[in-house]
């Protein structure tokens, strides 16, 4: 994902997307990373979407600082970048990356390489979603339960159970205010042809790399557990919906993601 999100900053110049620090933290050159994009065009539609995703959940999050959030939480963050970019530091803006401790061990690494300093405001709080409370670690970590806060979890939810990300959205919704980003899978039976094709080809790409996947879901499903746990202001939409909100003239191939956002309100908020 980190190559892909590369490759875009490199081969399309960061049209959707742009994050200055997606080439150095992976290691690699440019015109390295560019090769690969040659090397393996079929990845062009998931690149265009993983680009689409992240500029999503951090336009949504723009509006929710301005509101006065000041915590954001990073659920299987990966290599992902915003911690170390955070253009809303001097605005108290504080972030969590919740992550795999194996996985954090590795980018910590990757940092290093890169000389790429982490912030003040960067957290790192290892988690192991299955069998333990992220919100439990997090809170042991500065996280204050009691102040809004803002969840992006992005390429995730695929790989884990349906009873570990409904007990995921279930812990985000013992805050009094929180939002939350995240992007699924839905059933390859929902998807037309051609589309349905690559879509499934790459659900076994996954599970040949020991990546399988767990769940997946309708909307409706996504929908009826959100508005059980309380959440409202549920917004649902597919790659191409972000897409042509922006100043681009392009459409993501392919089909079967979803992007969510969802909040659920203080009683008293607005």
């Amino acid at each position: 994902m980190a190559l892909l999100r590369a490759q875009h900053q490199v081969v399309e110049g960061g049209a959707i997307f742009s994050d200055p620090l997606a080439v150095p933290i992976t290691g690699r050159s440019a015109d390295v990373i560019a090769q690969g994009a040659r090397d393996f065009p079929q990845f062009a539609g998931i690149r265009q979407y993983i680009a689409v995703r992240s500029r999503f959940a951090e336009d949504t999050l723009a509006d929710a600082v301005m509101r006065g959030v000041r915590q954001v939480v990073v659920l299987g963050a990966g290599l992902d970048t915003f911690g170390l970019r955070n253009p809303y530091a001097g605005k108290g803006l504080r972030v969590f990356e919740v992550d795999r401790p194996e996985t954090q061990r590795l980018k910590q690494v990757c940092l290093k390489k890169a000389n790429l300093p982490v912030p003040a405001a960067l957290t790192f709080v290892g988690v192991d979603f299955e069998r333990q409370s992220f919100l439990t670690q997090l809170s042991l970590s500065g996280f204050r339960t009691e102040e809004p806060a803002f969840f992006i979890w992005l390429g995730v939810v695929v790989y884990l159970t349906r009873k570990a990300v409904a007990d995921t959205l279930a812990a985000v919704a013992t805050l009094p205010d929180a939002e939350i980003v995240f992007d699924y899978g839905v059933p390859p039976a929902s998807i037309p042809q051609p589309h349905r094709a690559r879509y499934e080809a790459m659900i076994a790409r996954a599970q040949r790399n020991g990546e399988p996947w767990r769940s997946v879901f309708t909307p409706e499903e996504i929908a009826g557990l959100l508005t059980r746990l309380g959440f409202s202001h549920i917004e649902d939409i597919s790659p191409n919906v972000v897409v042509a909100r922006l100043p681009l003239d392009r459409e993501i191939k392919g089909g079967g993601g979803h992007i969510l956002r969802a909040r659920k309100v203080a009683a008293s908020g607005g």
